[in-house]
């Protein structure tokens, strides 16, 4: 049986899950002797979600869950779409100013600034089905947030075609008109201090041990660990090679340049227990509105996501009413919840609204749908109870 079905057939809540996370982590950390965070985000929602990319604010959260650390090593689990590459620094100091030696865990994507994260490491752990991205950053350009790489590739063909052509097209010479020099000078930037950063923490961490050369012998110079560094990045930041800023690279991919992996199936224990948590957060995103997923062994904070949409409340004007009718649609199936939420303790309400086949807001916030998908209702309640200035009675 695969973990996905062994966990499926388990039938656990969100709350479980997480708690069963958090006892993976503490079984990795017994098998490791060491301080594992997992940093988990899903790319998979039915709704669309702005807060996806890594950024300053889950700094402050990984900073924080951190402080609970009493080991010198950390084992970080990765899992991103990418973000901002000054997150990333953020991050990867306040990785080195904690612990001697830092290990990134790859078995989904780290792309982008998550890459530029897990180049940071002394030790690079992954999966078969891990991966890295060519090395970007992503800016942001007008309301959008664009791959660095792409933006000046785009400008730089549209140069190309107006030389050729001696003037571009109307459109494409609108969307010109908008660039200032400014804007792109700053992606121009915003590319080279992502290749920089990456240059300066191979060779201080990655390559730190790197004394001997593996053919001939001979030791290895502080210039040496430079120029391997730099081979390294330019292969990464070649998109003509990897064809796409979304490139899944996968470990042999890095072996091939230079960069070397540890694989986590030269270790049974650790690759079990690696992919039970990464099925347990892929289960938490699948069947929960939750997006991000921050955890130590003790520790855990989450990002829940909810259409604007999916509570639709009847509040009447004047007095305090005694009940609040609520319609809650299932983002995952699209079921429609017919619940009521009692403002005083009233048997009556109970009963009359039963037989209506409405359903009693939950005492802990959490809708199950018939689907499985859970629904937190926690920002729905604090909506209420803040127009009508009361406490609900659960």
């Amino acid at each position: 049986m695969g973990l996905m079905n062994e966990y499926i057939e388990r039938r656990l809540s969100a709350t479980d899950l997480q708690s069963e996370l958090q006892k993976l982590i503490s079984n990795y950390n017994k098998l490791q002797k060491t301080f594992t965070i997992v940093y988990a985000v899903s790319t998979g929602k039915p709704i669309p979600i702005p807060d996806l990319s890594l950024s300053q604010d889950d700094y402050y959260i990984i900073h924080d869950l951190l402080n609970e650390a009493d080991s010198s090593r950390l084992d970080f689990y990765i899992e991103t779409p990418g973000g901002s590459a000054e997150a990333a620094e953020e991050i990867v100091g306040c990785l080195r100013d904690k612990f001697e030696q830092v290990s990134f865990i790859v078995t989904g994507e780290a792309k982008s600034a998550g890459t530029i994260m897990v180049l940071s490491g002394d030790d690079i752990i992954m999966t078969q089905t891990g991966s890295l991205g060519p090395i970007d950053a992503q800016v942001k350009i007008g309301r959008s947030i664009v791959s660095a790489f792409d933006y000046i590739e785009w400008t730089d063909n549209k140069r190309e075609e107006a030389a050729k052509a001696g003037r571009l097209n109307p459109f494409d010479a609108t969307m010109i008109a908008q660039i200032s020099p400014g804007e792109l000078s700053g992606v121009f930037n915003a590319l080279k201090y992502a290749e920089d950063l990456v240059i300066d923490w191979l060779v201080k961490y990655k390559f730190k041990s790197w004394t001997v050369t593996e053919t001939r012998k001979i030791p290895v110079t502080e210039d040496m660990k430079e120029q391997r560094a730099r081979e390294i990045v330019n292969e990464l930041i070649n998109h003509a090679k990897w064809r796409s800023h979304g490139r899944s690279i996968k470990a042999v991919d890095l072996d091939t340049i230079g960069l070397k992996i540890t694989r986590a199936e030269s270790n049974s224990k650790l690759n079990e227990i690696v992919f039970r948590i990464q099925t347990v957060c892929r289960l938490l995103f699948s069947s929960s509105d939750i997006y991000k997923i921050f955890a130590t062994e003790k520790n855990r904070v989450v990002k829940r996501a909810f259409p604007v949409s999916v509570a639709q409340q009847k509040i009447p004007t004047g007095a305090i009413p005694e009940v609040i009718e609520l319609e809650t649609k299932c983002p995952q199936c699209g079921k429609v919840h017919k619940m009521y939420a009692k403002l005083v303790d009233n048997p009556k309400i109970d009963s009359d609204f039963q037989q209506k086949g409405c359903i009693a807001f939950p005492k802990d916030n959490k809708l199950k749908c018939d689907c499985d998908y859970e629904i937190d209702m926690g920002g729905i309640r604090n909506d209420i109870e803040s127009k009508v200035g009361k406490k609900l009675v659960i």
